[in-house]
């Protein structure tokens, strides 16, 4: 099976009503001279393939393969259809019902959204418009911050909706057909770049696809990547986990806050429909298992915390608590790409979430990667581009993450304190020094245009 049906180069001739060809009308035959003698034909040499592949030379579009319909792999999928090139999505869940609650994007997610024509809509459901902070487990402010100051920094402020919000609207953007659902993946080949004759390969249940391009963006125990470089040791336990859950709105008005106590974190925000996303984080082992369920672990851990948060664990249903222990890929990969096959989100750079961004540079790594692969030369991908511009920016902010998560589930009661001092006396200097540390994060802008004036569906 292929990603998309090739046409057929026979000729064919017009017929009549019958179905038949008419005969057509010859000349007299005219007295023809005596043939003379032909030399030999000479043999020709053998055509020589060119950077441009047997798909460009057939006029149909180069053919996409996105293994993975989550957030960065449906980006992936909208910016490489608006970019020319035919696209084909296999998800191996039955939906595209995305793991998680809610997502918060940076002004650099927006603006690499405005490349594919959404970045508008999403600074539509902004609901940050007041003070927020950070704050001790008793309620008392250790540093605020507004959504001007952050506006006026980085060019837009923090939008936090839910995920299927943002998998629905990527979704809405592709062709019908082009998502294929219940549809697991496995490389079966990696294909060579530069070699018209060999595409890269992937397997289904339903059969087999070729491609010009592959981009695995199957998450955090990602197949493609295994696939790729098998001797990688891979994502580990980062030493916490989190719980994720949406409360119906509270009746109330509260400040949006994260809460910091020992070897614990707690984070309240609203949506734009009132919804309360909240998230808490904890200091665990791995693959702890709660014998009475996650809200009383979560009662447990966050019941005696400042309001409005024992109000929000009440106010849970059980059943919708998701827990996760996380994992974060702690060696970074030699490249992002192999062959035909480009890494991107997750399964390139899986990070921790203390800096909100996981999410944010996978949407930034599937315009960057459009960027790089151009339909017009589809043997002559520009991974390689790809990754430089992609792995040195990822694997900093990885790595930032993981410091930044260090600080704030210390259990260490006085170093504790150290942090929480020094954290106010800087808040006291205003909050462009707390926001210093979102800059050449928050602030960084696409390679490209937006191809919106070119968004058409197919």
């Amino acid at each position: 099976m292929t990603a998309e049906p090739t046409e057929s180069t026979v000729p064919t001739e017009p017929t009549d009503s019958t179905g038949k060809t008419p005969a057509r009308p010859t000349a007299p035959a005219r007295p023809t001279a005596p043939a003379r003698p032909t030399a030999p034909a000479r043999p020709t040499a053998p055509a020589r393939p060119t950077a441009r592949s047997a798909a460009a030379g057939r006029g149909r579009r180069p053919r996409a393969v996105v293994v993975g319909g989550g957030i960065g792999g449906l980006t992936a999928a909208v910016a490489l259809h608006l970019r020319g090139w035919h696209v084909t999505v296999l998800e191996r869940a039955a939906e595209l019902k995305p793991v998680g609650s809610g997502i918060s994007l940076a002004p650099n997610a927006q603006r690499a959204l405005d490349v594919i024509g959404l970045g508008d809509e999403i600074r539509s459901l902004a609901a940050w418009e007041g003070e927020g902070g950070l704050r001790t487990s008793s309620g008392r402010w250790l540093s605020r911050s507004d959504a001007k100051a952050a506006a006026e920094r980085f060019g837009g402020s923090l939008v936090l909706l839910h995920r299927a919000t943002l998998i629905d609207k990527l979704a809405s953007r592709l062709p019908h057909g082009a998502v294929r659902t219940a549809s697991a993946a496995a490389l079966a080949d990696p294909g060579v770049a530069g070699d018209p004759a060999r595409p890269a390969r992937v397997t289904t249940p339903e059969g087999a696809c070729e491609a010009e391009l592959v981009v695995g963006a199957d998450g955090i125990r990602s197949a493609v990547r295994t696939a790729l470089f098998p001797v990688h040791p891979g994502a580990v336990y980062a030493g916490f986990t989190t719980w994720r859950l949406l409360v119906p709105p509270l009746g109330r008005p509260f400040a949006q806050h994260e809460t910091w106590g020992r070897g614990r974190i707690w984070g309240t925000h609203p949506f734009a429909d009132g919804t309360v996303y909240a998230y808490g984080a904890a200091v665990a082992p791995a693959g702890e298992q709660t014998p009475d369920g996650e809200k009383a672990e979560l009662l447990r851990r966050f019941g005696d915390w400042h309001d409005p948060i024992p109000a929000i664990i009440g106010a849970a249903a059980p059943d919708e608590i998701l827990r996760h222990d996380v994992h974060h890929i702690a060696e970074p990969l030699p490249a992002f790409h192999r062959g035909r096959i480009a890494l991107l989100g997750d399964a390139a750079h899986a990070m921790p979430p203390t800096l909100g961004q996981g999410g944010n540079q996978a949407i930034e790594d599937a315009v960057v990667l459009a960027h790089h692969a151009d339909p017009e030369h589809p043997d002559a991908l520009g991974l390689a581009a790809y990754t430089a511009a992609r792995r040195p920016r990822t694997t900093a902010i990885a790595r930032k993450a993981v410091g930044v998560g260090r600080v704030n589930l210390l259990r260490n009661r006085p170093a504790m304190a150290l942090r929480n001092t020094l954290i106010a006396a800087l808040d006291k200097t205003g909050p462009a020094v707390m926001l210093r540390g979102f800059d050449e994060i928050a602030d960084w802008r696409p390679p490209q245009r937006p191809y919106a004036a070119q968004t058409r569906r197919a």
